[in-house]
This record gives C-alpha cells, structure tokens and sequence, in this order.
C-alpha cells in the first residue's frame, strides 16, 4: 500500500514538473547589445525557450518581451524547463508569477480644490498631464470620461486605444487589455474598480452625482482636465505579475506622465516584485508612480507597495457622513451610518435582537441560513461584523429572514471605522463601543426594541481627517528604514463612476457607487501628483513626493491630532508625513530631491546581490565598489531608525523651491527618549534650486518605558513663508 502511495505521489510531482507556469524570466543583455526598439531583442529572448517548442508554440509560449521594465521575458514554461533554461549563458533567475489583489463628488473640496481660485485653477486642473490606471479597465460610455472642454493629448503620445469608434476621445485617450486570462476582449471594466479609480484620479465633470439620492453634487476628478489612459491588468482571479509588468512597459512608452495602480500583494523583495520593478523603470522616465498601501490594518507589518520610488498611500475618512441612526427602547441613539435611506421606514419602535444571543457565532455574523431557525420576522436584528462575511451580505440574510432592519456592530478590531453601504433593507453601521451599548441592552429588559432614524448626508464632521482600520500600517517589511506609508488621502466611502451595466440600470450612462479601500485614496494622490506635475513640469518623481509629504497635515479639522480607528492619535505607521495638502504641496519651499541613480547605494546597503540590483537598476551594478549606505541615510524626506546605544548620524540635501533669497532654521520636536541634533540650525540659499545640506545626529537617552518600541516626533525647516516638516519615527533596538 506504501509502495502504491508512493508511485502515485511520484506522478503527481512528475505531472507538476511538466505543467505550464508562466515565469518571469531576467536575462542578461549582452553588454547593451540590444536598444528597446531592436527586434534583435525578442529573438534573443526566444533564445532562451525550449529548442523543441515548434515555432507556432514558441510564439504562444512567450507572453511578453519587456523593452522598458526588466531585462527578460515572461513565458509559459515546465519546471524542468525552466532547469534547463538556467544552464544557458545570459540566464539570470525565473521565478513563477505572482498574483496580485485590488485594494478595494466630495472630495476636490474637501482637499482644498476649489474651482474658481486657487492651486486647483493655477494648475489648469491638471491639463496636459497624462495618467496611466492599471487595473480592471473602464466604462468609456460613462460621462465623467467625456472630452468636453479636453484639448487634444500633447505631441508625445503614442498610445493605441482597442475599443471601437469613438470610445476613446480627448479624455480617454488610451485603452488596452494586458488581461492574459482574456487576451482578445477589449478593456471593458465587468468589475467596477478600474472604472471608480480612474475617475477619481482625472474624471470630467458630472453634474447631479449621487446614490440613492445621497451625497448629491457635482463629481470631478482631483485633475478634471488631465488625460486618462487605462491597462487593464486585473481580472476574475486577479492581477498578474507578468502583466503588470506589461502594461508598465506599454505606459512608458506610450508617455504617460503619473501611473495609478490601486492594487498590491504580499511584502517582498523590490527585485522579486514586478509593481515596485516597473515603477523604477518608470521613475527613470520621469514618470511619477502612486500605490495603495493595502487593505490588511489595523495590524502593523501589513504594507504592500514599499518601494521608496513609490508613493504609498493609506486610507483616512471625509468630512462627510451619510448618517442612519440606531434609536434604543430605552432612548439612547447612536450614530452610523447608510447610504440606503428610505424615506418610508417608520421611526416606530420595534422588536430588538441580537443575533448572536445563543452564543452561536455563525448567528451572530448572520451568516447565509444562520438566522432560518431564529425568531428575527418583523425585528431590528443586531449582526457582529467580521467572519469573512461582507457586510451587505449579512443584511441579505436579515431580510431573507424576515427581519425588518438590521444594526451591524463593529468587531474591536474595526472599532470606530464605519461605512456608508448600499444595504438591501434600513440598516445602519455602528463602532464597536455602540454595538456593545446595544447588545447590553437587548440584555437588560425582556421587550428590547430599537428603530432606525435616516438623517441623509452631513457635511462638515470636524473629525475628519480619521485614519480607517482596514488600512496596512508599517513598518516596511522589505525596508524597514524607509517610512511608510507615505501618506494618507481620502479613502472612506468614495462616490464615483460605476459602469450602469453592473448596477441593472438601464436609459443612464451617469451612474455612481461609494467603495471604500486604499483603492480609493492612491487615485486622489495620483490626481493630486498630476497638479503637481501640470504646475511644475521640471519635477522630478522625488521632488513631487517630497512636495506632497513636507507639507502634509497632521492635524483634523478640529485642529487636534488626527486620531486613528480607535479614536487614538494615529501613529506615523498609520499615517506617514500626515495628510495630503495639494495647496501647500504646490508651493513647499524646500523639497529632498532623489535621482533614480542615487537608489543604488541604497539597493546595496540591503544586502542585496549586484544581480538583483542589476534586476531593478537595469545596469551593471559592483556593490563592492558602491557607496553602500543604510537605509536611512537615503535622501528621503522623512526618517525611520533603529536606534540602539550608539548614536547615528545621516545627511540629507535640501534644495530651494521656494523664494529666491530665503533663509530656514531649524525646529525640533525630539522624540521621547531621544536627543537629537541638526548641524547646521540654519540654512540660507540666494537662488533658486539651490542644494544645502545638513546633518542630523541621533542619541538614545533613556527614561523610555521599555513597553514601548517605537517613539516619534519630526524635524522641521521654517522660513519666513514655508515650512517643510519631516516626521521621525524611532525603533529602540
């Protein structure tokens, strides 16, 4: 019976050795034999296949030849294949592709953007700038991508657009699918992210946006005039890595000028990783590359998109709340919130219960047929959020039930972060504190009962910005001394387009949908870079990170420390440099420049191999002979450190944005249990881009509760007129 066992488990490795995988495959280029645009290029790479694949087979075989993004190929391979394949001259590694996940109106105003003064008008809104989205694709009929009021896109354009007749125009100026899954359909979106992100990012303006008749307005992209040009990378069963790679390549060439990506996956090395690999292909273009932070908080080590070429952004709360409150028997309230408001739903008491009352879990999650053999006909029924059940989902189990309404609580992990959902019956979302207020009180008396008061949309909620749990926190993983995120933007109930086909609406093209997700909040940052890049063409990807984190809010609009899902100040593994300000960002005096050479230093402090530098730079690459540095000391505009007994010193070169003739001191908000030290405390420039340095020194000096790892405080330039602030996070060794 073993010996059976045995053979069949051989058959079954044998079988997987001879299965088709598509690798990503990085070869050597022949001491620069081959330009981009050669032909030569894909022959060599052909090279690389197996000699017994027929040339019809071969063709089909290999999926991509990268010009821009990596040195290799992606192709569909055995593993013995792949064995064979590493015993060829130029063969530098091939590993199996990865699959990556989508991290899935108000906001313009909300940001500071207004249409008739300001940096929304001095930027043009974004005019002559174009951004790249790789994701689910677009919904070209919707009007935020009509060209009314669109110049034609600039001269260096070349960019191709697969749909038919005259869905692209001078607004959507780009469409491809680099879908393998589906390579002959068109870049339609059959999800609705690609559609929601896009306009986000540079939608046109809709007049009479809104869902459900909530948060009703005017809809406009953060950089309304700028062009959009969408890859579809990201299907049914994902994204994958070899297409990501694809569309990267694709954009670089067709001259995009900002590329949006809201998707991401696990850490990993930078040279293992095709989203921060094509990135750096495309900060060496110039082109500026924002990320999601991913959707895997409140925990830390959570991050996707760690690369310190890319903006990573994390997600925070509008000003705006689409309130729905829970009305107890006993007169307490409690809001939450809804974006389905029926107007008809009586404010009548009703019977209250609580799902969960039997002690049975998959009840209290209300579970598809958990709640068919309880008495919940006619009620207000409280559902525990979590068990991998959405949360619309538990209310299509409350009406089919019979419940009458339902009250969805929050886990402690999710605390204070609620959302505006289109629920199928009155509901409404309260934190974790109210949802224990409620279910003690189904608990103190034998008739509970509750209803639901619908309150519409309130703007104005004075603690926004709020960091949302779902949001990944730091520390880097891949890097621990480069602090990320980078930033947060609004990333909370998101109203944008939506493809009417996915909503079953028929006779309207302006249909909208509110999602919530650091999906959300990279296209506001990717709307805001395009201003940026629009009103200062000469910046380099680093000036306008820099721009963007040296002037970010760190304060909400009570003018108290934004707080974070648990109503605590949020710390900078939450939060970065702090909130985005596009005004302020325009205009941020100082800015920490990064050439995309400088990287290289960096690359080889993390103990990387020069091959894999050589993966990521696409040059030669000796770290022995390199300046390798720590991570820190990488001209970054913010610093994250290990600090032990011994003191560490850094430099970083500042350089005049700002006033010709300005000078800057230094101030210092030292973190607990630190000394630090700036030489020199003042910096004068007389022209502008003008580069000064300074040096910072870091001491440990005790009287820090050893409970306590991390410290944090900042380090900022004050002139006259400008303040550039660089937030200090500290890890005690």
């Amino acid at each position: 019976m073993c010996e059976i066992s045995g053979s069949v488990a051989f058959q079954q490795i044998a079988a997987e050795k001879s299965m088709l995988k598509t690798y990503i495959v990085h070869v050597n280029d022949p001491v620069g034999k081959f330009s981009a645009q050669s032909e030569a290029l894909e022959s060599w790479y052909q090279s690389f296949l197996p000699a017994s694949t027929e040339s019809e087979n071969q063709q089909q075989r290999l999926l991509y030849s990268y010009r821009h993004v990596i040195s290799g190929f992606a192709a569909r391979l055995t593993e013995e294949e792949v064995k064979a394949m590493e015993k060829k001259d130029g063969f530098v590694s091939a590993t199996p592709e990865k699959i990556y996940h989508l991290h899935t109106t108000r906001t313009p105003g909300f940001l500071g953007l207004h249409n008739r003064s300001g940096f929304w008008k001095g930027s043009n809104f974004g005019e002559g700038v174009i951004i790249g989205i790789l994701d689910t694709g677009v919904y070209p009929q919707h009007p935020s991508f009509s060209d009314e009021g669109m110049p034609l896109p600039p001269a260096k354009w070349t960019g191709t657009c697969e749909f038919n007749g005259t869905a692209c125009n001078n607004k959507l100026i780009g469409a491809r699918n680099f879908d393998s899954l589906t390579p002959k359909q068109l870049p339609i979106d059959e999800e609705g992210h690609g559609t929601h992100t896009a306009s986000t990012a540079a939608g046109n303006y809709v007049k009479h946006a809104n869902m459900y008749g909530n948060a009703k307005g005017t809809a406009a992209g953060i950089a309304p005039r700028a062009h959009v040009a969408v890859y579809k990378v990201c299907g049914l069963l994902g994204c994958g890595g070899s297409d990501i790679l694809a569309a990267y390549d694709a954009a670089i060439e067709d001259g995009v000028d900002v590329l949006s990506l809201s998707l991401g996956g696990e850490s990993s090395p930078f040279y293992d990783d095709p989203v921060a690999l094509g990135a750096f292909a495309a900060i060496r273009k110039g082109i500026f590359v924002s990320c999601s932070a991913g959707n895997s908080g409140p925990a830390h080590f959570t991050l996707s998109n760690e690369a310190p070429w890319i903006l990573t952004v994390a997600a925070s709360t509008l000003d705006r709340s689409i309130t729905a409150t829970a009305k107890l028997g006993n007169t307490e309230e409690f809001d939450g919130e809804s974006l389905y408001q029926p107007r008809n739903f009586s404010s009548k008491l009703l019977p209250l219960v609580y799902a969960g009352a039997n002690g049975n879990q998959t009840s209290a999650y209300c579970a598809p047929g958990s709640l068919k053999n309880l008495d919940v006909k006619g009620k207000v029924v409280v559902c525990d959020r979590g068990g991998d059940i959405g949360r619309t989902e538990k209310g299509v189990e409350v009406k089919n039930a019979g419940g009458a309404a339902m009250i969805l609580a929050n886990s402690i992990n999710d605390s204070f972060s609620t959302f505006a959902d289109p629920h199928v019956l009155p509901a409404t979302h309260v934190s974790y504190a109210a949802g224990l207020k409620i279910k003690a009180y189904t608990k103190s008396t034998s008739n509970p009962s509750a209803t639901i008061l619908f309150k519409g949309t309130n703007v104005g909620v004075t603690s926004a910005p709020q960091i949302t749990s779902f949001s990944s926190r730091g520390p880097s993983i891949a890097s621990p001394g480069i602090l990320k995120p980078d930033i947060t933007g609004p990333g909370v109930s998101i109203l944008a387009a939506w493809p009417a086909p996915l909503l079953n609406v028929t006779g309207s093209k302006s249909t909208f949908n509110m999602i919530s997700g650091t999906s959300m909040s990279c296209p506001h940052l990717s709307g805001v870079a395009a201003l940026l890049k629009s009103a200062h063409p000469n910046w380099s990807p680093a000036a306008i990170k820099s721009a963007i984190l040296t002037t970010a809010d760190t304060l909400n609009l009570k003018d108290e420390p934004i707080l974070d899902d648990k109503h605590m100040p949020a710390d900078l593994f939450a939060i970065g440099a702090g909130h985005v300000n596009p005004s302020k960002a325009n205009d941020p005096g100082l800015i920490y420049d990064i050439e995309p050479y400088d990287y290289i230093p960096y690359l080889c402090g993390l103990g990387y191999t020069n091959a894999q530098v050589e993966a990521i730079v696409l040059r030669k690459v000796n770290c022995s002979k390199e300046s390798s540095i720590p991570e820190a000391e990488l001209n970054y505009p913010s610093f994250s450190i290990a600090l032990g007994s011994k003191d560490l010193k850094f430099k970083r070169v500042v350089t005049n944005v700002g006033k010709p003739h300005s000078s800057y001191a230094v101030s210092i908000n030292a973190p607990e249990g630190v000394d630090v030290v700036v030489k020199p405390t003042k910096i004068h420039f007389n022209k502008v881009y003008q580069k000064k340095s300074y040096t910072v020194i870091f001491r440990s000096i005790g009287g820090v509760d050893s409970r306590n790892r991390y410290a944090q405080g900042f380090l900022k330039w004050v002139s006259a007129t400008h303040s550039a602030k660089s937030p200090i996070s500290v890890t005690f060794e």
